[in-house]
Parts: structure tokens; C-alpha cells; sequence
């Protein structure tokens, strides 16, 4: 795609984010936009537990993250379960003998082919927690970068259900020093648009235009120093 057909694809994405969607679009929009942007990741779900312990799958990606999740809610054991009931941050880099889930872990590689995975826990209202959950059909997929943008990614899913409490400290962590945060820096003061929906942009973009969400900042970046000079 040509720089300036990207540009056009920006606006017309931010022109959408001043209004905001519908719950179960958004969500979705997450999750996909994970699956397209985040370097290892094949699946993606969205797993929140309500208030009387009860847990659902929202946002899969496809029919075998539904089914490998539910296989977790039945055996009691699991890295998602564990993220959205209590640990922050969960990873594994090879389910298949992971010793942590001794269950769990060699059904869902022999029967669902799923060997890696990344889960967020949201920041959420006291008693109901959700998390994120990135899944790779390869061993030993997820490095740093897979992990930053994972959290943003989970970031993301806190601010549609309501879940976020600290407005700076969530602004800082997406405005770090680094081409993505620059990028939404930018969106934020051109499109006047605020931290999560400024990521939003270049997530939705990056989708809409089949552009790696990296290059969508990287050509943003140009752009702007070309116009400034």
C-alpha cells in the first residue's frame, strides 16, 4: 500500500473512533487486531469472571480458543484461568510440558495444536476480573516485543469494559519512548483523540490497510517530519 493510500486509511479510521462502538465490536476488533499485529500470535480471546466466580469466553478468534479455554474452566487449571482469577501475567513457552498445568497443558498441544501462550490480567473493579489471552500454535513464540504490545493490547480491553482507573499512568505507559508511543503521541494531538483511542487508530489501521502495525507508526512518523520541514 502506497504511503498516501495509508494516509487515507488514518483518517477515515479516526474519523470512526470519535464515536464510540458497540461492546462486543470493540472486543472483537481487540482480539483480531492482536492476531494481525502481535509477532507470534494466532488466536486471541478475551476471558472475564464475574462477581459469583463464573467465567466467560468474549472476542475468540476462532472455534479452538473457545474450546481449549473451556477445557481449562473444566479441569480448573490453566494459564488464562490463572491470569483472570489472580497472577497479572502469565507465560508459557511450551504448554506441552509446562509443568505448571500437568493437565491442561499436553491435552490442549495434542488435541488443539496449541503450544504457546501469553495472558494479561486486566486492572478491574473489585471481585470482577477479565484477561487477555494471546496463543501460538508454535513453541516458544513470544519475545519482548510480543509482550509489550500484548499489555497495550490488554490495556485496550480494560478501557472498553470501563476497567481502567489511573488516566496518566495508563497515558505514560502508551506514550514510552519508542516508534509505537511516538505514533500515538501524534494521533493524539492531530486527530484529538486520547490515549487508548490514538492506539485504537493504529491498530484499526494497521488492520484496514494489511500493514504491520510498526509500519503504520514508522509512516506516520515520516509523514509528519516531511510536513514539518
Amino acid at each position: 500500500m502506497q504511503q498516501e493510500e495509508l494516509i487515507q486509511v488514518m483518517a477515515g479510521v479516526a474519523e470512526a473512533l470519535r464515536v464510540p462502538g458497540e461492546l462486543d465490536e470493540t472486543l472483537e476488533q481487540i482480539t483480531g487486531g492482536a492476531v494481525e499485529t502481535i509477532p507470534g500470535v494466532d488466536h486471541a480471546s478475551i476471558s472475564v469472571t464475574s462477581k459469583d466466580g463464573r467465567i466467560q469466553t468474549l472476542a475468540p478468534t476462532d472455534l479452538v480458543v473457545s474450546e481449549a479455554e473451556e477445557l481449562q474452566f473444566v479441569l480448573r487449571e490453566g494459564p488464562c484461568l490463572r491470569a483472570s482469577m489472580t497472577t497479572p501475567f502469565v507465560q508459557v513457552d511450551d504448554l506441552a510440558s509446562d509443568p505448571r498445568w500437568p493437565l491442561y497443558g499436553p491435552n490442549v498441544a495434542s488435541y488443539f495444536g496449541i503450544r504457546s501462550l501469553l495472558t494479561f490480567q486486566f486492572e478491574a473493579e473489585p471481585h470482577a476480573r477479565g484477561a487477555l489471552n494471546l496463543y501460538a500454535e508454535q513453541p516458544h513464540r513470544f519475545d519482548g516485543e510480543s509482550r509489550q504490545l500484548g499489555a497495550m493490547f490488554a490495556r485496550w480491553a480494560a478501557v472498553s469494559f470501563g476497567w481502567t482507573g489511573d488516566e496518566q499512568r495508563m497515558t505514560a505507559a502508551l506514550v514510552s519512548r519508542n516508534t509505537i508511543g511516538h505514533a500515538v503521541g501524534i494521533v493524539m494531538e492531530r486527530y484529538r483523540l486520547d490515549a487508548d483511542r490514538s492506539f485504537a487508530f493504529l491498530v484499526r489501521t494497521s488492520r484496514s490497510s494489511n500493514t504491520k502495525l510498526q509500519d503504520v507508526a514508522t509512516t506516520l512518523i515520516t509523514e509528519t517530519i516531511s510536513k514539518a520541514e
